[in-house]
């Protein structure tokens, strides 16, 4: 049940209540004033009776000793009190009046349906008016909840796109100073101060790998010109294995910002896969095995297609288990691993740099990856499929091209 429905509900419940209850208190007071009128208009005219009786006059519709009255007026009257009693045990309500004259009892009675009548009347239009209350408080209940419902889901859309990486997101703040104008405007402050952070860390990250480029390009060079030995082959390696972590900081330093564009051509994207499982197999990670279920031509950055599934295959080899499968599908490309599958944090919110599931590494393979996958309009995704291990699907069907015919250009 949504917010709307919600207040909706709470507002017309509440109407409802209170239409109850005023005409529970509207009914109750005017039954009590209609039988207190017609009692003391009746005991007037008992007492009227009376004194005629007392002075041998006859009355019209004066009863004496009745064989038949309500009994606990019956009392009333043997104990010489002067008493009134609604009776509504017949077919219509009746009121009554007796009181002791020597040795009779006079007796009155007086219909009450007129009074019932007119109740009963005024209970209807209690009723009606208040569904036409109720009504009317639902249809300013639910145009309420519209509005405010529509602000919040306004925030949640633009706190979603924030979190999803769109920093220049924001909401429109609107006149007033309501508890949503105050969400509105933490949004934007929540926002700006994330975008002015994380700004902050991409120039700082970039700047520091700027400033190494040089000491480690010169640091290569002078391991190259060590004497052949272990320990050279050490140093080489490492030194490598730091460029290599400067290129990748650098690279994701490019990829935060929207100066990255794609250069496009057509090609064959199970060539592609093969040339990029080539390229992860060169660098000592493993051969893993290519599936062409169904070929295509994509309209897309090779290079960038290539690096995507480069760091797919070598973290499914550093951080899964073989054997390693890279399939192509039409336009999408899966490498599934058969090792302990992707954390869960992963799962959850995407690849982040300097965070990885085993300990081992900075995180930057899977954040580049899926920085390229947005420069090229397509969609990076992780799953741990039912069978084991973890599961890595770029989707590109949104570049694929038809084939041109035979015979032509």
């Amino acid at each position: 049940m949504g917010l709307r429905t919600k207040i909706g509900v709470a507002i017309t419940a509440t109407a409802a209540l209170v239409a109850v209850l005023i005409g529970l208190v509207v009914h109750h007071r005017t039954a009590v004033n209609q039988l207190e009128t017609a009692r003391e208009s009746l005991d007037q005219r008992l007492v009227s009776a009376a004194e005629d009786h007392a002075a041998g006059v006859d009355r019209p519709r004066l009863i004496l000793n009745p064989y038949r009255m309500p009994e606990p007026l019956r009392r009333a009257a043997d104990r010489g009190q002067r008493a009134t009693y609604l009776d509504r045990s017949g077919p219509e309500p009746m009121l009554w009046a007796a009181m002791r004259v020597g040795d009779d009892t006079v007796v009155l009675k007086h219909s009450y349906r007129r009074q019932a009548r007119n109740l009963r009347g005024l209970d209807e239009d209690l009723w009606l008016a208040g569904g036409v209350g109720t009504a009317l408080a639902c249809v300013v209940g639910v145009g309420l909840a519209t509005i405010a419902g529509r602000r919040l889901t306004a925030s949640a859309r633009t706190a979603e796109r924030i979190a999803d990486g769109d920093l220049t997101a924001r909401l429109r703040p609107r006149g007033g100073k309501d508890e949503i104008a105050r969400l509105i405007h933490a949004v934007n402050t929540m926002a700006d101060a994330l975008a002015a952070r994380l700004q902050a860390e991409r120039e700082v990250t970039a700047n520091i790998a700027h400033e190494l480029r040089t000491p480690v390009a010169g640091l290569v060079a002078a391991a190259e010109l060590l004497p052949p030995g272990r320990p050279a082959e050490m140093v080489r390696e490492r030194a490598r294995r730091v460029r290599s972590l400067m290129e990748d900081v650098l690279e994701v330093a490019r990829l935060d910002g929207d100066a990255e564009r794609a250069d496009t051509d057509l090609r064959a994207l199970g060539e592609l896969t093969r040339r990029a499982v080539r390229a992860a197999a060169g660098h000592g990670e493993g051969n893993a095995e290519v599936r062409i279920v169904r070929d295509c031509l994509v309209e897309t950055d090779a290079r960038r297609v290539e690096r995507i599934l480069a760091n797919l295959v070598t973290n499914a080899f550093r951080h899964g288990g073989g054997p390693v499968v890279a399939e192509v599908d039409g336009g999408v490309i899966r490498v599934r691993d058969h090792g302990p599958g992707f954390p869960a944090h992963l799962l959850a919110g995407g690849p982040q740099r300097f965070r990885t599931g085993s300990g081992a590494g900075l995180g930057l393979g899977l954040t580049i990856a899926a920085g390229q996958a947005r420069v090229l309009g397509g969609r990076l995704a992780f799953a741990n499929p039912a069978g084991g291990g973890a599961q890595a699907t770029l989707d590109l069907t949104g570049a694929v091209r038809p084939a041109p015919p035979e015979g032509g250009d």
